[in-house]
C-alpha cells in the first residue's frame, strides 16, 4: 500500500471540504442535537459524505468508521480501517469560531499510519504518511514539520485544561504555561513545535485523535497514556484512553 499516494490523492478533497464547510456556514447552518446531547449540523453531514466518498474510491477495500455514520461501529476485531471526524470542534464551527477541523486517520494493525487534518478557518492543512513525512501545506508550499522543529530551551508550554489530575503531570514535565485549544488542531500545533505538548484524561473517541496521532508521530513526537502505554485503535467501544502528547521539542 502506497501511503504517500493515498494521502496526496486526498489533499485536494480535504481542501475542497474546507471550502464547503466555510461556504455552508456563511449561508447559515441547520443545527440539531444528537442523542448523546452533542451538536451536529448539515455541514458535518455534507463534509462526511464528501470525504467518505473520496476515501472509498481511493481505498475501496478498507472499512470506514466515522463519527457521523453508524457503519462499522459495531464491527469487532478491525485492524485496518479509516477513522473520520468530518467536523471536530462542532461548537466552534456553528458559532463562527476558528478552531474546528476536518479529519481522517488511517489505521493499520491498530496503529495510525497516515493522517489528514484541515483547519479551514485557520487556513492550515496538515498531513502525514510515515516517519519524517509530516507536512503543512502553506501558501501552496509543502513544509516538512520535522525540518522546522528545534529543541525547546525556554518555557515549556502545553495545551490543556488545568485539572487536578493533570497538574501532577505538568509538574513532572516541568510545564511552565498552559493554554486552552479546541479540536485536533492541538495535535497539529504540537506536531509543528509551536507548543510542547497536550494532556487529557480519558474522554472522547478514537476518531477525535487518530489523524492527529499520525501527524504528531511522523513529525517526531510521542503519544502515550498516563502510564506510558502505547495508544492503539479498534477498541470495542472506540473510546480514548488518557493521553500525554509530546512534541519533538522536548524529547
Amino acid at each position: 500500500m502506497d501511503l504517500k499516494n493515498i494521502v496526496e490523492d486526498l489533499i485536494e478533497c480535504f481542501l475542497t471540504a474546507g471550502d464547503l464547510a466555510i461556504s455552508l456556514r456563511e449561508k447559515g447552518l441547520i443545527k440539531k442535537i444528537k442523542s448523546d446531547n452533542t451538536p451536529v449540523s448539515n455541514g458535518d453531514i455534507q463534509i462526511n459524505k464528501l470525504i467518505t466518498k473520496e476515501i472509498s474510491k481511493i481505498t475501496p477495500e478498507i472499512p470506514i468508521i466515522s463519527e457521523e455514520s453508524l457503519d462499522n461501529k459495531d464491527t469487532s476485531n478491525l485492524k485496518n480501517f479509516w477513522l473520520i471526524d468530518p467536523i471536530d470542534g462542532t461548537y466552534d464551527y456553528i458559532n463562527n469560531l476558528e478552531e474546528f477541523t476536518i479529519n481522517a486517520g488511517l489505521i493499520m494493525d491498530n496503529k495510525p499510519v497516515a493522517g489528514l487534518i484541515n483547519a479551514p478557518a485557520k487556513k492550515r492543512m496538515f498531513y502525514s504518511f510515515g516517519k519524517n513525512n509530516a507536512y503543512e501545506l502553506k501558501n501552496g508550499k509543502e513544509l516538512n514539520l520535522s525540518d522546522s522543529i528545534v529543541k525547546n530551551k525556554g518555557k515549556i508550554k502545553f495545551i490543556s485544561y488545568s485539572k487536578p489530575e493533570i497538574q501532577k503531570i505538568y509538574k513532572d514535565l516541568s510545564v511552565d504555561e498552559n493554554i486552552k485549544m479546541k479540536s485536533s488542531l492541538k495535535f497539529c500545533v504540537v506536531a509543528a513545535g509551536e507548543y510542547d505538548g497536550y494532556v487529557a484524561e480519558a474522554r472522547a473517541y478514537e476518531w477525535d485523535i487518530a489523524a492527529g496521532h499520525a501527524i504528531l508521530n511522523h513529525a517526531g513526537g510521542e503519544i502515550t497514556d498516563f502510564n506510558g502505554n502505547e495508544i492503539l485503535y479498534g477498541k470495542p467501544d472506540l473510546k480514548n484512553t488518557s493521553l500525554i502528547v509530546k512534541s519533538k521539542t522536548i524529547l
